[in-house]
């Protein structure tokens, strides 16, 4: 059984445009209810959340290092430190916990 490329691209092409171009066909007047706006808000974000998560945990040497650099760069968001003292004190906390782990 031959599989033909082409096929599967056409497919993904139509996929993709029918999910992007059936909302703008099928809703035209403003939404409304406050319950489907709030969903759509958070939408975009909620996703980037899931796409990122596993990435943080598994990017470094241990799961452990890596859940402690997320402690480090919550904490530092929620302290509203910058995004540049948030990331550089993640990859510090990730460096020392590393460094204590792997070359005791």
């Amino acid at each position: 059984m031959e599989h033909n490329a082409w096929i599967y691209i056409l497919v993904m092409a139509a996929v993709t445009y029918g999910i992007r171009a059936l909302p703008l066909t099928l809703i035209r007047k403003e939404i409304k209810n406050v319950t489907i706006r709030s969903f759509l808000y958070y939408v975009p974000y909620v996703t980037l959340a899931v796409m990122t998560f596993p990435a943080i945990l598994t990017a470094t040497q241990s799961m452990l290092a890596g859940a402690l650099g997320l402690a480090a760069a919550v904490v530092l968001a929620y302290l509203r430190r910058s995004l540049f003292q948030v990331a550089c004190g993640a990859c510090a906390a990730v460096f020392i916990c590393e460094l204590i782990l792997f070359h005791s």
